[in-house]
């Protein structure tokens, strides 16, 4: 096993931070020199069998000293502030390590004394090769457009952003979309704090984005507070290091120094890494946990940069991606569909009267067509709700559905689409678009709308049209979504179209498709006294990109 040797000279830095002139006349107070420096260490895991600890790098340190009222902790030559005297360190170079860390006790009147330690500390942890390469391939920002980029919850909740994420782009004008993070081979983490103003030659000025009090840590500053954050703090390009530890078997990113990403946050300036397997390979959640112990936060980080494939895909649509024409007769297809199932007040909302089934009475495939049946029954409704959820979504493209409605008062056939992040942020937060809603109570006219938040629900975008024969004839149903307009069409003529900002949910998120046949609630209305059953038919199913 190799044992590497660490050695810190830090007698150029303790001048740098202590040697500054003072003015005579600014009373201190009695000026008295810490003394007696105590620096406990702890090798977690550490035993009479393992005294280099079990593996994991992570090292406590506790300094107390007579006369001091903060501490600042040297390793690698990065300084870190310690008011309260204790530090944890997650060493991270593979193998037996010796590390020498200084500890300052500093005084009334910025006097101070110092101690160095050396640990020796063992890491079994390698981080993979894939993930460093990952890493250190071109500049990392927070992925702005993707709900929940910026958002925190309670400590330790593994679930990202449980108490807020931050919609796409709500973050805009506070100083944080405009970074980058570049993790160099060698080791070095480049902050750059407004890539916007290093064209045509580099401007290492720009702002940051943090939490009050804890982003004083930085420097002294007068910004007014928005709430418990303080905005456009300005802040210079800096380097500092990085490297990939284990601690507790979880991959964490660790940066020296003040090195933070997205929100600055204090603490201990590491962010557990998440990789799951529905995740872009250029995509890392991270997680980290605020110096106030109060909140975890996270943020969604990328290195592609805005403007890549996923934002630039316009019409036309020609190019068939996915569909179903129906032709195998018997229960929808398991490998493009799945049911919603339960009763009206079980999650549907809107008042809805009927119960989801996946019956063959309620849903079947013959004849070439999907059948979606809405039936009365045991003094009550039945229906069926079908959709590609977890099966197939898309971001922009044109989706065709050929169908035939139902008919009678209280039908309210629909085929739509729901984001799918809307089990991290909800609804509308989500987004949701209405390709075709028709409601029997209103016969021969249909409509398209679109739903996100602050206009959703009776507020959301809207717009209808008569098509003669709808319940007798198929119409072709369609909507053409790209990055900058959503269209929707009846047998290939628009009749509504909703320009859009980044800003919303339809920009660069995935949708999944719906189709079901509710009876009654807030848009369906009355129901006939005398409804027995009535068919909504589909004669395909396509998307194309």
């Amino acid at each position: 096993m190799k044992k590497l040797k660490y050695n810190l000279g830090i007698f150029i830095l303790l001048a740098f931070l202590f040697g500054s002139c003072q003015e005579d006349d600014v009373p201190v107070g009695e000026i008295i020199t810490p003394s007696n420096i105590q620096v406990t260490v702890d090798i977690v895991g550490a035993d009479a069998s393992n005294p280099n600890g079990d593996g994991s790098g992570t090292v406590n340190f506790s300094a107390t000293a007579d006369n001091a009222i903060t501490y600042t902790y040297v390793f690698n030559g990065t300084a870190e502030s310690s008011p309260s005297g204790t530090k944890s360190y997650d060493f991270s170079v593979t193998g037996l390590s010796t590390y020498t860390v200084t500890v300052i006790a500093v005084g009334t009147g910025g006097v101070s004394s110092s101690t160095s330690v050396e640990v020796d500390v063992l890491v079994l942890y390698e981080p993979p090769v894939e993930l460093i390469t990952m890493l250190t391939t071109g500049s990392w920002r927070i992925k702005s457009e993707a709900p929940g980029h910026f958002g925190l919850g309670a400590v330790g909740d593994t679930e990202p952003s449980g108490f807020f994420a931050a919609p796409p782009n709500d973050k805009a004008t506070v100083g944080m979309y405009d970074d980058r993070y570049v993790f160099n081979a060698d080791g070095t983490f480049t902050h750059i704090t407004n890539i916007e103003n290093d064209d045509p030659t580099e401007d290492p000025s720009g702002t940051v984005f943090g939490r009050v009090n804890l982003i004083d840590e930085l420097g002294a500053h007068s910004i007014d507070p928005n709430g418990a954050d303080i905005e456009n703090y300005p802040l210079d390009d800096y380097s500092t290091s990085w490297s990939v530890s284990a601690p507790g078997g979880v991959e964490t990113l660790n940066l020296s120094g003040i090195g933070f990403i997205g929100y600055y946050v204090g603490g201990n300036h590491s962010y557990e890494l998440f990789r799951f397997a529905d995740q872009p390979a250029n995509e890392l959640i991270l997680r980290t946990t605020d110096g106030n112990n109060e909140f975890d936060w996270w943020f969604i980080i990328t290195s592609e940069e805005p403007g890549g494939t996923d934002d630039i895909a316009e019409p036309p649509f020609d190019t068939l991606v996915w569909a179903d024409e129906f032709d195998t007769a018997g229960a929808p297809s398991t490998t493009n569909w799945t049911y919603d199932i339960g009763t009206g007040d079980n999650g549907w909302g809107n008042g809805e009267s009927q119960s989801y089934t996946d019956d063959s009475s309620n849903v079947i495939v013959e004849d070439g067509l999907l059948k979606i049946t809405a039936r009365a029954e045991n003094g009550g409704y039945t229906s069926a709700r079908i959709k590609t959820q977890d099966l197939f979504s898309f971001t922009y493209g044109k989706v065709d559905v050929r169908a035939k409605l139902p008919t009678g008062g209280g039908t309210w056939p629909a085929i739509w689409m729901l984001g799918s992040n809307i089990t991290e942020v909800g609804w509308p937060n989500c987004g949701e678009i209405d390709i075709m809603e028709h409601v029997g109570n209103n016969q021969d006219v249909v409509s398209s709308a679109l739903h996100f938040p602050g206009n959703n629900g009776g507020n959301a975008i809207f717009e209808e049209t008569n098509v003669a024969g709808a319940s007798t004839d198929f119409h072709v149903y369609s909507v053409e979504w790209s990055s900058t307009e959503i269209v929707f069409s009846i047998d290939d003529t628009p009749y509504h179209t909703f320009p859009y900002a980044n800003n919303l949910p339809f920009y660069n998120n995935d949708f999944f498709l719906i189709l079901n046949v509710a009876m009654g609630g807030t848009f369906g209305g009355a129901i006939d006294p005398s409804f027995t059953e009535s068919t909504m038919e589909i004669d395909y199913v396509r998307v194309y990109q």
